[in-house]
């Protein structure tokens, strides 16, 4: 398929860059350095419309393609890829709100979150439950016209700082499995949620990562998404572009360090000629390029498959997902080789871009359960024909 962008994607990718040039680039090595949560430029993202990208025009967002989002992402990514991992993870929750939230819900949430003014954590991961979710054990038992959520998450994404937690917890029995998940919006000043410390981290410095217990934590029925019983589903449908975006903050990061990497041949001479006439150095310069060039096609075949609700567009996600962050992490790794000792300093970027695209093929689903969901749709029948 064609995948030269249109008009309004070049607008988009442009009002991007702008913005990622502008008000991300000259701030982001002081966002990791002093673990800054950069709460101002996320909103004024959000009056990009960057905060609420693929939620419905009703609920104030852009109604973007996954295609499109995956666009801007990249270019946010180019920045800081830390912050624009953040702004993907909000988009999830955003979306997830407006999409199966009662109207009372949105009518008090969906504006705030799609302009950036409020900003949401997704609550999936616990303790004893990473990749296998299915099996998570936070409770939310009906008392009346409420819920009451008991339970802890692990690893999440801005707790601590936003304002909304989108939350998976166990309306059925364990035996149930991941048909007795259901979905809740829970505002994090609620009575009974609790946030543990800051996590000290390799990398994504710029967004807090904490722990979070709910003990007794009551809410009203109405902040239940869907219905009992679909939050695994809703869960899963979040991830499929959850996966997209992760890969997209891959790309840009790995175009950022190309991007460093052929300016510094041209600047940096060794044995009187500059690194950049060295065939060995222009061709693994090729193959980081080319590798770049063929996750970015294959992460916009994924989003189109979203976007056309192609049956196997959970197949593709994983496929993109897996190869875009192992590429995109092994560009980051490559460039730093080329800049050397240099490289390695917190002066240039390269170090800080290497750094935050590792968890990359860790969250939204690790690499090796990327590839346990493709070979599962391989070997299926008829798994072959419908992976082409």
């Amino acid at each position: 398929m064609d995948f030269n962008l249109s008009e309004e994607q070049l607008a988009f990718q442009y009002a991007a860059r702008d913005f990622a040039s502008g008000e991300m680039a000259p701030h982001a090595a002081q966002w990791d350095e002093d673990k800054i949560f950069p709460v101002e430029t996320l909103r004024a993202a959000g009056a990009l419309g960057f905060m609420g990208m693929y939620c419905d025009s009703n609920s104030g967002g852009l109604g973007l393609s996954r295609m499109d989002a995956s666009i801007v992402l990249e270019e946010l990514a180019a920045a800081c890829s830390s912050t624009a991992a953040y702004i993907s993870i909000h988009n999830m929750c955003a979306w997830m709100l407006t999409k199966w939230g009662a109207d009372s819900l949105k009518a008090e949430w969906a504006e705030p979150l799609t302009s950036g003014n409020k900003l949401a954590s997704y609550c999936l991961t616990e303790p004893g439950a990473g990749s296998d979710a299915g099996n998570l054990r936070t409770s939310a038992k009906r008392d009346g016209d409420s819920y009451i959520i008991d339970g802890a998450k692990a690893f999440i994404s801005g707790a601590g700082a936003t304002d909304l937690l989108v939350v998976m917890a166990r309306t059925g029995s364990a035996e149930q499995g991941a048909a007795g998940i259901s979905a809740f919006a829970i505002p994090s000043n609620t009575p009974g949620v609790a946030f543990g410390k800051n996590e000290v981290k390799m990398g994504w410095n710029s967004q807090p990562t904490r722990a979070i217990s709910f003990d007794s934590v009551r809410i009203p029925q109405g902040y239940l998404l869907g219905e009992e019983g679909e939050g695994f589903k809703i869960a899963m449908q979040g991830l499929d572009g959850g996966r997209i975006n992760i890969a997209s903050c891959s790309i840009g990061a790995a175009q950022a360090t190309i991007n460093h990497a052929q300016a510094y041949m041209h600047e940096r001479v060794q044995f009187g000629k500059p690194l950049a006439e060295f065939q060995a150095l222009q061709f693994k310069l090729a193959d980081m390029v080319t590798e770049l060039v063929a996750a970015r096609q294959m992460v916009r075949l994924a989003a189109f498959k979203i976007d056309s609700n192609d049956p196997e567009k959970s197949t593709y996600c994983a496929m993109a997902k897996r190869f875009a962050t192992d590429v995109g992490f092994e560009v980051c790794n490559q460039a730093m080789q080329l800049h050397g000792g240099y490289g390695y300093l917190r002066e240039y970027p390269i170090e800080r871009f290497f750094r935050d695209v590792r968890v990359h093929q860790i969250l939204e689903g690790t690499n090796e359960v990327m590839r346990v969901i493709t070979s599962r749709r391989v070997l299926a029948e008829g798994g072959t024909d419908a992976i082409r």
